[in-house]
């Protein structure tokens, strides 16, 4: 089942960011940030936050929000993380369908994707096959834990 997160969801939601977050392999968040701060980013102004929720556990969340405001307001950006546990499950996959059914009644026409890690491969191959096509690749843009630097991919789809 997937829903909008309540309050009660914030330690479930802070358990899945917190690894990924401090991995630093997937989104562009200071590896050190506090919980507060992760769950003020990912409850941020304007998003709405969605949860799976499997017989009472927390699996996975996303948010989706405006990517940008005035003439892009109409182009929404998600970010998703699943449960180290529970991935490789269809999770992800079952966000995203949400996701793209939920923005168009939000008024979205759209969705963009701005800094998919291109060594995220699952990530690059789930969102390829929903039909999202790589419009920009950015050298470099991504550092890595180790410091290498590897590209950043701009993925988009019209809904």
């Amino acid at each position: 089942m997937i829903r909008q997160a309540t309050e009660a969801d914030k330690p479930a939601i802070w358990a899945m960011l917190e690894p990924v977050f401090r991995a630093g392999e997937t989104y562009a968040i200071d590896r050190d940030i506090s919980r507060e701060d992760a769950l003020a980013y990912w409850f941020g102004p304007e998003r709405t936050v969605f949860v799976y929720e499997d017989d009472g556990t927390v699996l996975g969340t996303y948010y989706i929000v405006r990517n940008q405001k005035g003439g892009g307001s109409h182009v929404c950006n998600c970010g998703y993380v699943t449960a180290a546990q529970a991935r490789g499950k269809g999770i992800a996959r079952a966000m995203l369908a949400h996701s793209l059914e939920v923005a168009p009644t939000m008024g979205f026409t759209a969705m963009q994707y701005n800094c998919v890690v291109y060594t995220n491969t699952r990530a690059v191959d789930t969102w390829t096959r929903a039909g999202f096509d790589t419009v920009g690749r950015l050298p470099g843009a991504f550092r890595m834990p180790s410091g290498e630097t590897v590209d950043a991919l701009v993925m988009f789809r019209t809904l």
